[in-house]
């Protein structure tokens, strides 16, 4: 339980349990509840939580693929490349991207004058959704959600494939069947939550907004803010 894999699950377990405290006790109250006002504030700092936890995880999921890469392509030097230094130094880089990536949206959202109307059709405080009932012009901000969106995503896929190219080409060359379905199970894991999470992510902020429907938009939404923090404690006890 000392080793970075498990120092960077504990983490990932943290993040997953921290956006969707976030989001669910609201949206729960609001199916009970006829009152489903929240204020402006309240809105705000859901929205930004929910976007920096959101985004760490987007770039601890690609450091997770650095930790398999080592593990698999260099498993004599892995405990000695993966020091708890460097552990923690990427972690933090996470945790800081996430911070900075929300904070930049949070700002330009808060500079936004006047809404048209004070009901959100969404069950959380999401930026398309705010961005929707703004009077002002948002070009904007909708051109920085879309590069901001798109740095981090390709940056971290890249990072990703990079990986688990030079691991699949280490276990094309191991001779030991065993040594192959050892490394494979090492990574399949890794490989469905980053499926299931990024596959969620690029259809949800990735599409063409023309002909969007509102309510796949929600259900897209539900599945990475509830589904997928419900699916990666099984994902990984399903390996161990």
């Amino acid at each position: 339980l000392h080793t970075p894999m498990y120092f960077f699950l504990s983490h990932l377990s943290f993040i997953d349990y921290c956006y969707s405290t976030i989001i669910v006790p609201k949206m729960l109250a609001n199916i009970v509840n006829e009152d489903k006002a929240i204020s402006f504030l309240g809105c705000m700092v859901q929205f930004y939580l929910f976007c920096a936890y959101a985004i760490s995880e987007v770039f601890l999921l690609a450091v997770m693929a650095y930790d398999r890469f080592v593990a698999i392509c260099n498993p004599l030097l892995y405990m000695v490349t993966m020091s708890r230094t460097l552990c923690v130094g990427l972690v933090s880089c996470c945790y800081l991207g996430g911070t900075v990536c929300s904070l930049i949206h949070l700002c330009l959202a808060l500079e936004i004058t006047s809404y048209r109307s004070n009901v959100i059709n969404h069950f959380f405080c999401d930026l398309p959704p705010l961005l929707s009932l703004a009077c002002s012009d948002v070009s904007m901000n909708e051109l920085l959600l879309y590069i901001v969106a798109s740095f981090n995503e390709v940056t971290t896929i890249v990072i990703i494939l990079t990986s688990y190219l030079f691991i699949l080409i280490t276990i094309l060359r191991m001779h030991s069947a065993q040594g192959r379905r050892k490394a494979f199970s090492t990574c399949a894991s890794h490989l469905t939550a980053i499926v299931v999470f990024h596959g969620t992510i690029l259809f949800t902020y990735f599409r063409p907004s023309l002909g969007n429907s509102a309510d796949t938009d929600e259900v897209a939404t539900v599945f990475y803010t509830v589904v997928i923090p419900m699916l990666n404690p099984l994902i990984y006890s399903l390996r161990n």
